[in-house]
């Protein structure tokens, strides 16, 4: 569910600079619409300073309705397996959104619009797992689909760690993986200096 959350919310983000025509919701749409006007308008965005904060708020907000999306999809003959699909549905529904004129999404969407100086860019990878390195930090070290190893830095809580503690690496022997990261900088002391590194921010087992 959560990839899905997050395939819709990219699209959002993409049609806050780029509206066009939209289409005619239907009565599921109309009620998820409803539904997130209402929700949005609860939020205290004097609180929200910073474009990530607005995308966490936006997420939260669809994510406590993401029963809603279920039904529109559905209500449109989409297969919510299908991420083009979805892609192309997420895109209907933030038009209709613009559309809609709910003034608290139209305040939350400049701020998910707005660049952050110096925001580290969201990015992910996927692979196979291969194994957990524990150096300075630990690593997960995966496999692309070339074959090259890619390593990603763990260096706080992510959605999904849990399944990486004591075990993991037989639990997930093999797994194919969906791993987003920042590229950050920190200082190794080992290697006495500071090297860009992979952090992860999230990881989806598939």
């Amino acid at each position: 569910m959560k990839k899905y959350l997050l395939l819709i919310a990219v699209c959002f983000l993409t049609i806050c600079n780029h509206a066009s025509a939209q289409t005619t919701p239907g009565p599921a749409q109309q009620k998820l619409l409803d539904s997130l006007c209402d929700g949005l308008t609860r939020i205290d965005l004097s609180k929200i300073k910073t474009k990530k904060a607005a995308y966490d708020a936006f997420m939260n907000c669809f994510a406590e309705h993401s029963d809603l999306l279920i039904e529109v999809a559905k209500e449109e003959n989409v297969d919510f397996t299908d991420k083009p699909a979805m892609h192309e549905l997420g895109i209907a529904v933030g038009k209709n959104l613009l559309v809609h004129k709910c003034p608290a999404f139209m305040k939350i969407a400049i701020k998910m619009a707005k660049d952050d100086e110096d925001a580290p860019v969201a990015l992910s990878l996927s692979g196979t797992f291969k194994r957990i390195d524990s150096k300075d930090f630990n690593y997960i070290v995966i496999a692309d689909k070339n074959g090259s190893e890619k390593s990603f830095l763990w260096l706080r809580e992510f959605p999904g760690s849990d399944k990486f503690m004591e075990g993991a690496a037989l639990k997930l022997a093999g797994k194919k993986l969906d791993i987003n990261y920042q590229d950050i900088e920190v200082y190794l002391p080992k290697a006495k200096g500071y090297y860009k590194v992979k952090e992860i921010t999230g990881i989806d087992i598939l």
